[in-house]
């Protein structure tokens, strides 16, 4: 295992559209950058960050998710996350995350826990069929 001082770290920016929205995820009725759409901005900056760890044939898969949404991002607003590699743990790796404003506001924080699974075997037995464990 690294050293606490070598761990990975990602940014990910993102305008909030249209397709962002609460209301065109239905994940409410107004206008602001949807929870669910927060959280794939989120992952998919742990999946850069947790990258440098995994070995050839492995991928890692959202298991753990504990956000906190506190800020509303409008149409038009730029938000930046960040995810931090906090820990690994055998096959787990938590990442912190955070959200913000390009004025520096929190938007989100949180933590986000993937495993590390073989991509094949994960995709055999997803797909119903019987893996080489």
């Amino acid at each position: 295992m690294e050293a606490p001082g070598s761990r990975r770290q990602a940014t990910v920016r993102h305008v909030v559209g249209p397709d962002d929205t609460a209301l065109a995820l239905g994940s409410g009725s107004v206008e602001v950058l949807a929870t669910p759409r927060l959280l794939a901005l989120m992952e998919a900056a742990t999946v850069e960050a947790g990258a440098a760890e995994l070995a050839p044939g492995q991928t890692s898969v959202g298991m753990r998710v504990q956000i906190e949404h506190m800020r509303p991002s409008p149409l038009g607003a730029e938000v930046i996350v960040h995810a931090r590699l906090a820990d690994v743990d055998g096959r787990q790796m938590r990442f912190e995350v955070a959200a913000e404003h390009a004025d520096g506001g929190l938007v989100a924080s949180g933590q986000v826990t993937r495993a590390v699974v073989d991509a094949e075997k994960f995709l055999s037995r997803a797909n119903g069929r019987p893996s080489d464990s």
